[in-house]
């Protein structure tokens, strides 16, 4: 285990705030001198189980405490979100059913798991000991703050200003997640700034329980491709856990110049002396496409194997790199459920890339078909195809699928 000053300073790497810093040390002397490790505590809604390096930012922040040898506790909240969490909404978010929040939790261990370390992970339902409180269990817990502090929340401020209804169960979501502090005795709590009430009210439930407060931190906003909006699938800026190698890589480097760094803070598990390095031959000079080409293999790497990065690498080289690829080619949407080459051959006669299909299949015998720089054979045409892949047919019609 490394001395807490050197813990503190890997912790603090890309913080956007952290609550009680000096308290924060003397848990990492403690955990020294005594060999044991900090429970980290991670809330996740499993109303929304698809995952973006945005999302990825406290999980990877977690993962570099579970390296440092601490242990992660991920409580997935299918009691409260069946109630629903207000934050940020205008109103009341739908409650969930069993079998929704089931299926959104399954969906997002299967990504979860692809940043965390499983062995140093425990995955709970605070249904576990919410479920078990009694109407005594939640006046008193009803009873350890005022309505005038929950109503410092803004999203609670502002619905009330607005005249939008407020339900008296949408009170209880602050303190049921506090709850869950109790519950676990976390030492430590991560969140986005987003979350900042719930997390402080989970030190101030520990305190009324006579527990030792947890340690707030709250990671910062990643913004997307766009370099000005927080990533979201919603506004299409956004860089998936699950995306193909090659769309990763290139997204990657698609990114401003001026985030850069921010991405090797937040979105890497690079030591920080490794980033002033890269900040300084930046400041000095440096091609910013330097840094992101080492920031595009490093972030793939995270989360594919080292063939798929070394595929990924020669595709961007030939595809982009290297100009063999035109930048303005016409795009073909391809839809939500899988398609196969096979599948989109019509839609290759519609836009008269192709006559027919015995010619398209002539032009794959011949090896005159490609796709992302590989000859196609007639084994392929059942390969099913992913968003921002390129295909060239013949020696100068290139086509590049889009969702």
């Amino acid at each position: 285990m490394l001395t807490a000053n050197e813990q503190m300073r890997i912790i603090c790497k890309g913080v956007h705030s952290l609550i009680n810093e000096e308290e924060l040390f003397s848990k990492l002397q403690k955990s020294c001198e005594e060999k044991k490790t900090m429970i980290i505590k991670l809330g996740l809604d499993p109303s929304a189980p698809d995952i973006h390096l945005g999302h990825a930012v406290v999980l990877r922040k977690i993962k570099q405490m579970q390296t440092l040898g601490h242990h992660a506790v991920i409580i997935i909240g299918d009691f409260t979100g069946k109630i629903g969490d207000p934050t940020g909404k205008s109103k009341g978010r739908v409650a969930l059913t069993d079998e929704q929040v089931k299926e959104n939790a399954k969906t997002y261990c299967d990504q979860i798991f692809k940043i965390l370390d499983i062995e140093k992970t425990e995955v709970r339902f605070n249904s576990e000991w919410l479920s078990k409180l009694n109407f005594e269990d939640v006046i008193r817990l009803a009873a350890t703050t005022t309505v005038a502090r929950i109503l410092e929340r803004n999203d609670f401020q502002n619905r009330y200003q607005k005249q939008v209804p407020i339900g008296i169960h949408e009170f209880f979501y602050p303190l049921m997640q506090a709850y869950d502090s109790i519950a676990i005795k976390a030492d430590i709590e991560f969140g986005g700034t987003d979350q900042t009430f719930n997390i402080l009210m989970g030190r101030s439930l520990q305190k009324t329980w006579n527990q030792e407060q947890q340690i707030a931190i709250f990671m910062p906003i990643l913004e997307g491709l766009d370099g000005m909006e927080k990533m979201s699938k919603s506004l299409g800026n956004y860089i998936g856990v699950n995306e193909a190698a090659e769309v990763m890589f290139k997204k990657v480097m698609e990114i401003p110049d001026k985030l850069i760094i921010k991405y090797f803070e937040l979105a890497t598990d690079e030591h920080p002396d490794e980033i002033d390095k890269i900040k300084a031959e930046l400041d000095n000079g440096s091609n910013p496409r330097n840094a992101k080409y080492r920031l595009a293999i490093i972030i793939t790497s995270l989360y594919h194997t080292k063939e798929d990065v070394e595929k990924a690498v020669a595709y961007y080289d030939m595809a982009f790199s290297k100009k063999a690829i035109p930048d303005d080619i016409p795009e073909l949407l391809i839809g939500l459920k899988k398609e196969t080459i096979e599948d989109i051959i019509p839609r290759l006669m519609d836009m008269k890339f192709i006559k027919s299909k015995s010619e398209f299949m002539r032009l794959i015998n011949q090896g005159g078909v490609q796709l992302n720089g590989e000859k196609l054979t007639s084994n392929d045409i059942s390969r099913v195809i992913t968003c921002s892949e390129v295909m060239k047919i013949g020696k100068k019609r290139f086509l590049r699928f889009v969702k």
